[in-house]
């Protein structure tokens, strides 16, 4: 790994005709400029800690915060959100540059290694023998990653870059509403499904949790905003955390927003599961003497479904298909007031005004709804017009937070108390809508599992040993390792509701409320106003206790459930 990051800040290092920042070309000595065409040599083996001003404290470089792992974590979180990559890569197909222009192209903000560019943009298995050829001349990085050979003069970011893939936006080029578009993509998950069941657990008055944590997500997501701008080079979560806690804090959160991932994909599983075996309750099969019955059997073959979509380096298809998941919960929300009004299944329950012992499950579902921080710096970096963001977070929130409300409302008053931890689960299915309504839910997981799954697996694979001749072999391993694994858990804990109370609970609650308030306080303390440092406090505060009462809740009921 160190051997990479040198030869990363090589590609780096500028010279007269290379794109500096602006600010260190003021800060440069005039005698600088003169010396350049002669110190090459020196330049590039520089430290990256020596100060750039003798005056001032030492600043850290432009993009310095890359160099640590995970440094895949840009690129493939923008596959995951807002995802219209130019080109697909699986087996050697080609590209698609017309799909580049997509009126949700991903957006890369700054300037980002060659390398891992690369590796977004080229399939992971090889299929002939020329690719084969040209992978092993140019593979250079610890983790089967593609840079460009090390020219004798340093070209530009740019210039190696459009060698890279000459599509790659490098810009912000993402407006209003497509900026919108992708904050609501990222919202309206799978945490929909279960909000009248949270109402059911909860009682109406828990309606005021979801509002409540409506507006703490969306200032919290302004804190982020101030966290990078607050520093040259900070772009992702993982970034701010190091500006605020060193290392130590980027690991931190970067494997808490990484085990976020990966629960999303147990859910999906078991999402898939419930769903397809509800559809088909008398499905079974026999395989060698053992007996498979209708949810072990759709479980498994999700698997099957999902697993060839990891392998995939380039998932421009699936993200395109992804971004349906906005048209696919306003489906489900029609879904369910067209059986609720023209299929007359009604909306005659009352349902209780407020049920204490089930607040805290419906705090991890609420909260659940709203983790979506892992990709704001993404969608805020991508924004033609950067003041936009507070306006475009507030937007998201408010329009996906009337799309929860609404189904909460419509779900626990059509089916009361026998709500389930997903209403499709309710829904009569001999009604066309409530097919609909199933399908839709059924399809549009298997098409987000590997852009969820992708940034773990890009994650672990930085971490390979460079083994040119091993190294496909090891990534396939990891993401089928990955894949399987999520498969055991799901099949150990097959508790929707009580999984996604869990993961609201104990690590939504972290990535939204309390890391964002706390990296705010810690990297701005000095410019933090006391009504500031108070809020932040506050919504701590609410987040850790939260946080406890909500995990431990739905660790005890899902152990309940496990003795059963």
């Amino acid at each position: 790994m160190k051997n990479s990051v040198s030869d990363r800040n090589l590609f780096i290092e500028s010279e007269e005709d290379d794109d500096v920042d602006e600010e260190e070309e003021h800060k440069a000595q005039p005698s600088r400029a003169a010396d350049d065409d002669d110190s090459d040599c020196s330049d590039s083996s520089s430290s990256p800690d020596d100060d750039d001003d003798d005056d001032g404290p030492p600043r850290s470089r432009p993009n310095s915060y890359s160099t640590n792992w995970p440094q895949s974590y840009r690129q493939s979180i923008d596959m995951y959100s807002s995802v219209t990559p130019p080109t697909i890569g699986f087996l050697g197909t080609p590209t698609l540059s017309r799909l580049s222009s997509s009126f949700l192209s991903s957006s890369f903000r700054g300037k980002h290694t060659p390398e891992i560019i690369a590796s977004l943009i080229k399939p992971l298995l090889p299929t002939t023998a020329a690719d084969l050829q040209l992978q092993d001349e140019e593979r250079q990085s610890s983790h089967s990653l593609l840079i460009p050979p090390l020219p004798s003069r340093k070209p530009s970011l740019e210039k190696i870059q459009e060698k890279v893939s000459h599509e790659l936006p490098v810009s912000r080029s993402c407006s209003y509403g497509q900026a919108v578009l992708n904050g609501m993509n990222v919202l309206c998950g799978v945490g929909i499904l279960s909000t009248p069941y949270a109402v059911k657990e909860g009682g109406w008055l828990g309606l005021s949790i979801l509002l409540t944590f409506a507006v703490l997500a969306w200032y919290t997501g302004i804190l982020l905003r101030y966290c990078l701008d607050s520093e040259e080079g900070l772009e992702t979560y993982p970034d701010i955390g190091q500006a605020a806690f060193g290392t130590t804090g980027r690991f931190a959160i970067s494997i808490i927003l990484y085990m976020e991932l990966y629960a999303c994909c147990v859910e999906y599983i078991i999402l898939e599961r419930d769903n397809l075996s509800s559809l088909f309750p008398n499905a079974q099969l026999n395989i060698g003497g053992i007996h498979l019955d209708s949810r072990l059997l759709f479980a498994i073959l999700t698997t099957i479904l999902v697993l060839p979509t990891t392998w995939l380096r380039d998932l421009s298809v699936l993200s395109y298909i992804s971004v349906g998941g906005v048209i696919a919960s306003v489906m489900v929300v029609l879904s369910l007031f067209w059986v609720g009004t023209v299929d007359k299944v009604g909306f005659q329950n009352k349902g209780t005004s407020l049920n204490l012992s089930g607040i805290p499950i419906a705090i991890g579902i609420y909260g659940y709804c709203y983790s979506g921080h892992a990709v704001f710096p993404n969608i805020y970096s991508s924004l033609k017009k950067p003041n936009q963001y507070p306006s475009v977070l507030f937007t998201s929130f408010a329009i996906c937070t009337v799309m929860f409300a609404g189904v909460a409302v419509m779900g626990y008053t059509m089916f009361g108390e026998s709500t389930q931890s997903q209403f499709t689960l309710n829904m009569p299915h001999n009604l066309v809508a409530s097919r609909v309504t199933v399908w839709t839910t059924v399809v549009n997981p298997i098409t987000k599992y590997a852009l969820t799954l992708t940034p773990l697996a890009l994650s672990l694979e930085e971490l390979i040993p460079s083994n040119q001749s091993k190294s496909h072999l090891y990534a396939i391993m990891i993401r089928t390792t990955l894949v399987l694994s999520t498969l055991l858990v799901a099949l150990s804990v097959p508790f929707f509701g009580l999984v996604m109370a869990f993961i609201g609970s104990l690590l939504t609650m972290l990535v939204t409320l309390i890391f964002p308030c706390a990296c705010f306080l810690s990297i701005l303390r000095h410019k933090v106003t006391r009504i500031q440092g108070l809020f932040c406090i506050i919504i701590i505060t609410i987040g850790v206790v939260s946080s406890i009462v909500g995990t431990v809740s739905s660790i005890s009921k899902i152990v309940d459930k496990l003795s059963q």
